[in-house]
């Protein structure tokens, strides 16, 4: 075999070489990096069209060198593709998945008719070996097909160089290397094809699995030299789509430009019809749309999948250069544990610990906002535990706290869905019954006497029995509503219930306004 052919093999080898040590270090290096994937593909294709070309190249007979050129056709094609995906993505762009099969389109024809040619020599009108040179070569004569083929992997390349050179305006130094040598590495096949296809190889070799050493060496640069995949831009979609927050972008019409997948969540009802729409036609929720209309800041609640949640809604408006506002930016922020946490501190600091009723505070709070509602009128009862201090000492505080735990229990289930109950201090419980007059407060609390009375609290296995001593009082419609006179209301349940416990305590009073006195036990 001739030195010449020798040199040859030695080229395409170590180009075959080269693509595959760079695909296998894109597969455990580039996969997730934009572009590194079909980078990796288009490297593992072409070192199988390398090392195909060399066993054509020392094949002896026709058929041997027809058997590697149908193998060299099942990879070859499709490497421009790859290439231009690779390049598409790089440059920040995402492909749809009816671009890909028109981009893969060319490539799947070029294989089958390539091996079907026998049957219509539309790809190669005649295939021979030659007998000018000193080592075995093939002769082909092309058809129509190869030069679709050939126009196909010109625009691939040429296309991928363009994307390429686009970006070198907009991207730093280091990025510039990177293009460079990326667009260099794509131009030598480029012209090794074009002096393969003109004939200007006196011996017939293809110069393009040759070019492949000297285009992956230079992609080998960009890639140890500059991590050509490791400090990528990053395609919008990445960065737009992975967001947690849903964002839609309008014009200065309010039509919707954009949106990322985030938002789904909130609004389902975009898709990509709904890009160009008025957003308020857009979205069904009349709320949401009377909200987006103020354009200012607030919260929107939404119930997505059965479950309610909350958003922060804000606007940023969106400036063209000479600071004219052709947009706006609208991002919902999911504030749900914000707001759960909130609720569960109000929770916190509204609730008595102990007993799971409204502290002093808050039950005063809620009181003078429902009576300040359209009430007609409202009773107080404020009880307390007789000797509950002889609890303490004789039983332990421990005992204590499980008969306050018990008695809150029972002046729960007493009580009506409106009517609010509160821990005022100690032993001392109070009571609003909104809409009930003094005798039906009498009776309510005479229930409650009975029933805590009738319980029995078991501390170490012996039982315990407290009774209860209640002041009731009442707030007509005609009065006007305050805090003071709130609080003074329940001055008058508090000597109500100093004339139970002086009266021998387990008993109800009620004060009577007409004669600022404290009057019997029973109506």
């Amino acid at each position: 075999m001739a030195e010449e052919l020798w040199l040859y093999i030695l080229l395409i080898g170590l180009a075959g070489f080269l693509s595959l040590g760079l695909s296998l270090f894109s597969y455990y290096k580039l996969q997730d990096a934009p572009g590194g994937r079909q980078y990796m593909i288009a490297a593992f294709l072409s070192a199988v069209f390398s090392f195909a070309y060399i066993f054509e190249l020392t094949s002896s007979t026709l058929e041997e060198v027809k058997f590697w050129l149908g193998a060299e056709y099942l990879v070859m094609p499709f490497i421009p593709g790859f290439l231009l995906w690779m390049c598409v993505r790089y440059a920040g762009i995402e492909l749809r998945q009816r671009h890909l099969y028109l981009l893969f389109l060319p490539p799947i024809i070029t294989v089958f008719t390539h091996h079907t040619n026998e049957l219509h020599h539309l790809y190669y009108t005649s295939i021979r070996l030659r007998a000018d040179t000193s080592f075995s070569t093939v002769e082909l004569t092309y058809g129509p097909l190869f030069y679709v083929h050939a126009l196909y992997l010109f625009l691939c390349l040429a296309t991928s160089m363009v994307l390429l050179l686009l970006q070198l305006k907009k991207s730093p130094f280091r990025f510039r290397m990177q293009i460079v040598l990326m667009v260099l590495g794509l131009f030598v096949p480029i012209a090794a094809n074009y002096f393969y296809v003109n004939k200007y190889s006196h011996t017939g070799i293809d110069l393009g699995p040759v070019s492949m050493s000297l285009s992956f060496i230079l992609h080998g640069i960009a890639l140890l030299s500059y991590q050509m995949f490791n400090v990528l831009p990053i395609a919008r979609e990445k960065i737009f789509d992975s967001m947690r927050e849903g964002v839609v972008v309008l014009d200065q019409r309010g039509a919707v430009l954009d949106y990322n997948q985030a938002m789904l969540k909130v609004v389902p009802e975009f898709n990509p019809l709904a890009v160009g729409k008025s957003i308020h036609k857009v979205l069904k929720d009349p709320r949401l749309a009377a909200l987006i209309c103020k354009g200012k800041e607030c919260d929107y609640e939404c119930s997505i999948e059965g479950s309610v949640e909350h958003y922060q809604v804000r606007f940023s408006p969106v400036f063209h250069k000479n600071k004219e506002v052709i947009g706006s930016i609208i991002t919902f922020m999911n504030i749900s544990e914000r707001v759960i946490l909130q609720d569960k501190l109000k929770k916190l600091a509204s609730f008595d610990g102990l007993t799971k009723v409204y502290n002093r505070t808050y039950f005063l709070d809620k009181a003078e906002s429902l009576l300040n509602s359209s009430v007609s009128g409202a009773s107080l009862i404020l009880f307390d535990i007789d000797h509950f201090k002889q609890v303490n000492d004789t039983y332990g505080h421990e005992a204590g706290d499980l008969v306050l735990s018990q008695v809150a229990r029972e002046a729960k289930s007493h009580l009506r869905a409106d009517d609010l109950l509160g821990r005022y201090g100690g032993e001392e419980f109070i009571i609003l019954l909104p809409e009930t007059t003094p005798e039906d407060a009498f009776l309510i609390a005479n229930r409650l006497r009975i029933s805590i009375a009738a319980c029995l609290v078991k501390v170490d296995r012996s039982p315990v029995q407290v009774t209860s001593s209640f002041g009731i009082s009442y707030i007509g419609a005609s009065e006007a509503f305050s805090l003071d006179h709130l609080k003074l209301t329940i001055g008058k349940a508090d000597q109500a219930l100093y004339a139970a416990k002086r009266n021998g305590r387990n008993n109800i009073q009620v004060f009577l306004e007409e004669e600022d006195i404290v009057l019997n036990d029973s109506f």
